[in-house]
């Protein structure tokens, strides 16, 4: 146990870096109910930004990757992705008080990438010189998808099971309700409007132009030098309204609370340990070991809720964004400092 007081003291270190403390500042805020606010037009700019500048990234580290390097990552990302909507069903959506759609639908959300909790965790690795894979925003899609699809399938398999059973009927898996040619679809439309969501869009634009175009210049000389102040504004304005959501968790089932609170540490326990494999596998870094661990410990705040909303439109948004949003986002990126210490400790960074 000699090394808990190291990891206590990276938790503090980390958590006075501005990353984190603009969180805090924010939560503090909201808290004493300031009236300051950021219009929404300056928030989704600066998302939209601060995407393009990950995708860049990530696509110019693509063109000189081993191919190897990335597929073994990429593919531990969306086994994660589907192992937490997996772990979701099995606990949350079993809870008394918690209906098998809204369960699912929140550990959709919580299996899926928060753009914003990546961005935070690149940033903290950036200002301690820490390395990781310059294509680690490609894993982003692999995890988010996969989740995403995994939680809306589950719940429409659910309520077709359901429905079936109050008619008296049986569910056939060739076809017709719930059937294979169903179930294709719902895939489909899923992908179709993953990838048509503001925030996929721009880390995908950025990917393709980072990997077939020339970007260098314009990434060095725009993205990059304005990519921590970005930041930190998203942040001043994640702290805000991750404290405006916790009311949003006042009229569903107390499952919500426990789950939200718990379920960003063991979900990047999972991602952690996926990341230790990939580095014995292949050399992965400790710092991406890292971030694989904060996009499984993060939540969907951007284009997951949408997707969920559309796919699952009886699904209860005060349930899985309250859970995701209020508790869910704040946790994943105060446990940045974790993630980081037990990756000195493990790998050594």
């Amino acid at each position: 146990m000699d090394f808990l007081p190291d990891i206590l003291a990276t938790i503090v270190e980390q958590a006075q870096k501005p990353t984190l403390a603009f969180l805090i500042g924010g939560m503090v805020l909201a808290a004493m109910r300031s009236e300051l606010s950021v219009p929404e037009p300056v928030y989704k700019f600066i998302v939209t930004l601060l995407l393009l500048k990950v995708g860049l990234n990530a696509g110019i580290a693509i063109r000189e990757a081993d191919l190897v390097a990335l597929l073994v990552p990429a593919g531990f990302a969306a086994i994660t992705g589907i192992a937490i909507v997996l772990l979701g069903g099995q606990t949350l959506a079993r809870m008394r008080g918690v209906s098998k759609t809204d369960g699912l639908a929140t550990a959709g959300l919580f299996g899926a990438v928060s753009a914003s909790t990546l961005a935070a965790g690149m940033a903290v690795l950036d200002s301690d010189g820490i390395y990781y894979e310059g294509f680690i925003g490609a894993l982003y899609p692999f995890m988010d998808i996969a989740a995403l699809v995994t939680a809306i399938v589950l719940a429409r398999l659910a309520e077709a099971r359901k429905a079936v059973a109050a008619g008296g009927g049986t569910l056939v898996m060739g076809g017709g309700s719930g059937g294979n040619g169903e179930t294709g679809e719902i895939v489909r439309s899923i992908l179709v409007s993953t990838f048509r969501s503001a925030a996929v869009s721009a880390l995908v634009l950025g990917i393709g132009l980072g990997i077939f175009a020339r970007p260098d210049a314009v990434y060095e000389s725009f993205y990059e030098p304005l990519f921590r102040g970005l930041l930190s504004i998203l942040m001043l304005i994640m702290g805000m309204e991750a404290w405006s959501r916790l009311s949003e968790l006042r009229g569903v089932a107390h499952a919500y609370l426990g789950y939200a609170l718990a379920a960003p540490l063991i979900h990047g326990a999972i991602g952690f340990g996926f990341g230790l494999l990939a580095h014995q596998l292949t050399g992965f870094s400790a710092g991406g070991t890292v971030l694989l661990a904060v996009m499984a410990a993060s939540s969907s705040d951007i284009s997951g809720p949408p997707t969920i909303r559309g796919a699952l439109p009886e699904a209860n948004p005060s349930a899985y964004i309250g859970a995701s949003t209020g508790i869910g986002t704040p946790i994943a990126i105060l446990s940045i400092p974790l993630w980081i210490a037990l990756a000195d400790v493990m790998i050594g960074l």
